[in-house]
């Protein structure tokens, strides 16, 4: 259901950049080799806490871990304001922490300040 909402949020702004879907911790973790294989590296990463099979900090820790992908901006996107979740995450090297609201409309907002701040506003370092 995130996904959907967040699908529908960027398809309401009309986001212009490519987006690549992990079900899991495991797909998202498969994207290091899709990257290697000559896949164009994302200019953001949203990752959610609390996915299946490998959690989002151990994904956390391995995209920043990287040599080479670990500048990628990481947007924590979460359902937990627990204060350790949020320490955690930072500690591991997120770039952002965001509470993911209950209603539509604010979230909508949110994606359109993330699209706008991360993938116009940023200047990322040369790859």
């Amino acid at each position: 259901m995130d996904v959907d909402l967040t699908q529908r949020a960027f398809n309401r702004h009309k986001v212009p950049n490519p987006i690549h879907i992990a079900w899991d911790g495991e797909q998202a973790l498969s994207f290091i080799q899709r990257w290697d294989s000559g896949e164009t590296t994302p200019l953001l990463i949203l990752l959610d806490l609390k996915l299946p099979k490998v959690d989002g900090f151990e994904v956390l820790r391995v995209f920043k871990d990287h040599p080479e992908y670990g500048n990628i901006p990481v947007v924590i996107l979460s359902t937990s304001t627990e204060e350790r979740d949020i320490r955690s995450a930072y500690q591991g090297g997120a770039n952002s922490y965001l509470s993911k609201p209950v209603d539509f409309e604010t979230f909508v907002q949110i994606v359109e300040n993330i699209q706008v701040y991360w993938c116009q506003l940023n200047i990322p370092p040369d790859p």
